[in-house]
């Protein structure tokens, strides 16, 4: 048995997640103490974008790892900056939530039936970049808050909805006020959503030993192509874009199907693109994709937030494209006639 203290932000949701982790760490025989953690990013009303993105909620708690006060912490993995941290590693990716988008409006209404004009709230460049590229004439407003702070703002007629992670919402017991599971053909999610990620001291074995039986094989696969992406992309959390990669069955055996999104907050502009290969590859099926958007224009779409490309004294990677040909590239095009249907009905669970 192993003594722990697990980090934690105070949110409701963190300490869900938290507590969540910490009891399969107890079911596996091991004592768990949360210890719950201030971060600028919960303090804070200014935009996400304003402060730093989302990496501004795991700082303090990365802080209070690498000075020994906790054993190890529990990160939603979207918020976690893709730039490894010196001295600390993620032991464990556990099982994928749903990484859907969940749409939470008056009246019970979906997307498709939201009337022009609707106002939808939501802190995420990439979720208004695709509702505007859906081209349904929503107003998307700027919102920030706790998950219970957004939620209000439809119940109390301020907003006609918000858009939140589905995974959030069911880890809190939330699922039943959504009224629509937004499909990834119409909303991609944000790299890592729906997963957590273990983080501890690189220098603790019993901690990395500890928390190792809870790293889940195809999770780390999916959320190591779509983090790839994003790294080679050299873009931050607010960049308005979106991945989501999945462990398919091939005509071979398993294989790794990654999709990503890149576009203009206005919706004025997007790309789509597609890659499948072998699961063992997942980091090099991420940096293709990115270079196939940024051969496709991504750089030109996204004006700012995306980083330079592969600069001329930058060594060839082998992880990048022109090394390896993707098995598939699917292109989707630029066309209104070619959008999914916001009313089809959304896949099952």
């Amino acid at each position: 048995m192993t003594r722990l203290r697990l980090g934690t932000r105070r949110s409701a949701l963190a300490t869900t997640q938290s507590g969540w982790v910490a009891d399969q760490l107890r079911a596996l025989g091991h004592e768990v103490e949360l210890v719950e953690i201030t971060t600028f990013g919960d303090t804070s009303t200014q935009p996400l974008s304003a402060i730093g993105g989302t990496g501004v909620f795991a700082a303090a708690i990365r802080q209070a790892l690498l000075a020994g006060e906790v054993d190890l912490a529990v990160h939603s993995l979207k918020d976690l900056p893709v730039a490894p941290e010196p001295g600390l590693t993620v032991a464990a990716v556990t099982r994928r939530e749903d990484p859907r988008d969940a749409l939470v409006a008056r009246d019970g209404l979906t997307l498709g039936e939201l009337p022009a004009g609707a106002v939808v709230g939501t802190g995420s460049p990439r979720r208004a970049a695709q509702i505007a590229a859906l081209g349904l004439g929503l107003d998307v407003r700027a919102i920030r808050g706790n998950v219970d702070t957004r939620l209000r703002l439809v119940h109390d007629g301020k907003v006609d909805a918000v858009v939140l992670a589905a995974a959030g919402l069911a880890r809190l017991g939330r699922l039943d006020e959504v009224t629509e599971l937004i499909d990834p053909l119409q909303m991609l999610p944000a790299p890592g959503q729906g997963a957590l990620a273990v983080e501890v001291r690189s220098d603790d074995p019993q901690a990395t030993a500890a928390v190792r039986p809870l790293d889940d094989a195809d999770t780390r696969a999916s959320v190591t192509a779509e983090r790839a992406l994003l790294a080679a992309l050299e873009a931050g959390c607010t960049a308005p874009i979106g991945a989501l990669a999945e462990v398919v069955e091939g005509m071979d055996g398993a294989e790794l199907s990654v999709r990503a999104f890149v576009g203009s907050e206005d919706g004025a502009a997007e790309l789509r693109r597609s890659v499948t290969g072998p699961v063992p590859e997942a980091e090099r099926l991420g940096r293709e994709l990115a270079a196939v958007l940024l051969e496709d224009g991504a750089r030109d779409i996204v004006t700012v937030g995306l980083g330079p490309a592969v600069s001329e004294d930058r060594p060839p990677d082998p992880g990048r494209a022109g090394d390896h040909d993707p098995q598939h590239v699917a292109d989707r095009p630029h066309d209104p006639a070619d959008r999914p249907d916001p009313t089809a009905p959304e896949r099952a669970l």
